[in-house]
Parts: C-alpha cells; sequence; structure tokens
C-alpha cells in the first residue's frame, strides 16, 4: 500500500500528525487515546497498515 494513501485513510478516520521522526512519523487519534508510528517508505506491507490501523482503533484500509 502506498503511504499516501495510508495517510490519507488515518485523516479521514479523525487521525493527525503528532509529530516528524527521522525515520517515522507519529499520528495520534485523540478520541481513542492513542497513538502510533508510521514508516517514511514509499511503500508500506498490508500487514504493517493493518497493525497501524488496529493501533489507532481505526477500520482497515
Amino acid at each position: 500500500m502506498k503511504r499516501a494513501d495510508l495517510v490519507r485513510h488515518l485523516r479521514t478516520h479523525g487521525c493527525e500528525l503528532l509529530r516528524e521522526g527521522g525515520s517515522h512519523s507519529v499520528y495520534v487519534n485523540r478520541d481513542a487515546g492513542k497513538a502510533t508510528a508510521v514508516p517514511r517508505h514509499r511503500e508500506i506491507n498490508d500487514f504493517l497498515a493493518r497493525k497501524i490501523c488496529r493501533d489507532l482503533d481505526v477500520p482497515g484500509p
């Protein structure tokens, strides 16, 4: 899955960027009180994309 598509999916479900790191971006879902790191690779493995969505209590992509 493309990183841009995953970020767009997270933003439509209420997640926002908390901070930028060296190789990751940290996104937070303030409604659920959860945060997770999203790597800055162009392609993100589908299993990792599902785990990121689970960590943020967002439906899968």
